[in-house]
């Protein structure tokens, strides 16, 4: 037995979204107790999120700086700090707290642009605290499963890993300013250069690394804005090589009717072939060469350790989006008590800095007509 581990906030306040995934995650194994927070930039809403979610008066902070600092010198403060901010607020929030030796889980992307990124990598590097990147469909089930048939070798060596993210509710102008969910994402000033390819382009990315322990060497990207006046792409389709010989294809929407949160991928070896979608998460289909195709399900006969270890449900219970969260929180609770562990699973700092250098790649792609860029 062990006691909740300390956890605060930045972010998350009255009318978001994420932060409340962040925070029923977070307890979904009683790993981690809410006890601090700076839960909006605004501080009358920052002191009343706080008091709705039971934190005291003295750990609702109006200031991420000073919540650090603060935290940091108190002898109950903090384990981990959980960032569910816009994305150009992940770069200051997480150096002030990785300056106070204080672990930092962040929301994805890892920044809003390139050189924060390596400016994150640095200040990490001379920090003793932990950097866990919240990628939260490798937390599930039946991704582990995949990742365990490509290791074993029952693909055979890889030959086309075709992964697609495709929504459709940013088809039309946001004419909304309190849709906030939609009006940062547009906003280049608070999102970065990226707009589809950066919110889902990147889960997409790392899905795909994830599960074939690969990552595109080289890229050639066509990223549109099909919404008049949008500043951000909403729209991405690219062709991707990696060193090994195998092609890769990605295509992240955001303006494609009749689509929700279509993310789903196909890998082809030379002697098998996966399909997984997160829409009907419980499920891979494995499909030998010359065999009838195989459904493997979560839990399941013939599956894995690897995916069983993190099963929580019975199967043909759902099992889905939170789960994949909360296996993220309660792997970064091991590290935290216990260290790196040399077969963490984990998100890291670097996997985030892959994801920044190959949204700068597609950008730069794009810009000069989709020739072949390296990342």
């Amino acid at each position: 037995m062990h006691k909740r581990l300390k956890l605060g906030m930045v972010g998350g306040g009255q009318g978001a979204f994420i932060g409340a995934v962040h925070r029923i995650a977070a307890r979904i194994d009683d790993e981690f107790e809410l006890v601090a927070g700076a839960l909006s930039s605004n501080p009358d809403n920052a002191r009343k999120s706080a008091a709705q979610l039971g934190i005291s008066p003295e750990r609702a902070y109006t200031d991420f700086s000073e919540m650090a600092k603060a935290e940091a010198a108190r002898e109950d403060g903090i384990d981990a700090v959980s960032i569910v901010t816009p994305n150009h607020m992940h770069f200051p929030v997480a150096k002030a707290f990785l300056e106070q030796n204080i672990n930092v889980i962040c929301d994805k992307p890892l920044t809003s642009s390139l050189d924060e990124a390596k400016q994150l990598q640095d200040i990490a590097a001379n920090s003793e605290a932990e950097f866990v990147l919240t990628h939260n469909y490798s937390g599930y089930p039946m991704v582990r499963e995949a990742r365990h048939l490509v290791q074993s070798g029952a693909l055979g060596a890889l030959r086309r890993i075709n992964v697609e993210y495709v929504q459709d509710w940013l088809s039309i102008p946001i004419n909304d300013p309190d849709n906030k969910q939609a009006t940062w994402r547009a906003d280049p000033k608070r999102a970065g250069k990226g707009g589809a390819i950066a919110d889902i382009g990147t889960h997409a990315l790392q899905l795909a690394n994830f599960i074939t322990e690969q990552h595109p060497a080289k890229v050639a990207a066509d990223l549109t804005s099909f919404v008049e006046g949008r500043l951000v792409d909403d729209d991405a389709h690219m062709l991707m090589r990696y060193p090994d010989g195998a092609k890769g294809y990605l295509w992240a929407s955001q303006v494609a009717p009749g689509n929700e949160n279509s993310l789903r991928i196909q890998i082809y070896g030379e002697n098998a072939g996966l399909t997984w979608a997160q829409e009907n998460p419980n499920q891979l289909w494995f499909s030998p060469l010359n065999a009838p195709k195989q459904l493997l399900t979560r839990g399941g006969h013939g599956t894995s350790n690897l995916s069983r270890d993190i099963t929580r449900v019975p199967p043909g219970h759902p099992e889905g989006y939170l789960e994949g969260f909360a296996t993220i929180y309660r792997e970064a609770a091991d590290i935290i008590r216990n260290g790196r562990m040399q077969s963490c699973l984990l998100p890291t700092l670097e996997e985030g800095l892959f994801g920044m250098k190959f949204i700068h790649a597609a950008i730069q792609s794009s810009e000069n007509d989709a020739t072949w860029t390296q990342i």
